[in-house]
């Protein structure tokens, strides 16, 4: 499979590359935007690198997408989007996103997952998008039971981060519930 760019009206969504690894090292070196991530935050140019030759393995292996979110005004790369965990045969994912805090609040994340919730849905035929997010990420959980998820329990102590152990919440969509809000 190719891989595949998805357009909204003000994003594209495309592959990462190694031309966008001062961008991508940009947003993820930024203490904001890794505090509920998961991961520590970047602090050389190479951990960048590395992620978007992971992003393209998992691509090849069929265990994830991820999309980097360009401004068509501009053709500035500034987040990224993407599908983890994807399991065909199980027909599910987990959904992920970051985007650099200059462009918070301003619909670009619910665009660009709006547009994976759709190919993930009809062109994938997923059956379930999950989602796992910190508690203290308040923005994120309103952002996705917007599009739909739910949350379905606490994950105890899930994610280890800087040392600490965090909880996170499952929430996810299911196909049947995204069309029926698209019918809406």
């Amino acid at each position: 499979m190719n891989f595949p760019i998805l357009e909204t009206k003000r994003l594209k969504l495309i592959e990462i590359t190694h031309q966008h690894v001062d961008e991508l090292y940009g947003i993820l070196s930024l203490e904001e935007v890794t505090r509920f991530y998961g991961t520590n935050r970047f602090t050389l140019q190479v951990e960048a690198t590395r992620l978007i030759d992971l992003f393209l393995k998992n691509f090849l292996d069929k265990r994830g997408i991820r999309w980097g979110i360009k401004l068509k005004e501009n053709q500035r790369i500034i987040g990224t989007v993407g599908l983890n965990g994807l399991q065909l045969n199980n027909k599910r994912a987990e959904i992920g996103y970051e985007l650099h805090p200059s462009f918070w609040r301003m619909g670009y994340a619910s665009e660009a997952i709006k547009e994976v919730l759709d190919f993930s849905f009809n062109r994938l035929d997923l059956y379930r998008i999950g989602a796992v997010v910190y508690p203290e990420n308040e923005a994120s959980i309103h952002l996705l039971m917007k599009q739909g998820f739910m949350k379905e329990g606490l994950l105890r102590g899930y994610i280890l981060q800087n040392e600490q152990f965090h909880d996170t919440h499952v929430l996810s969509l299911l196909r049947p519930e995204w069309k029926e809000s698209q019918e809406e």
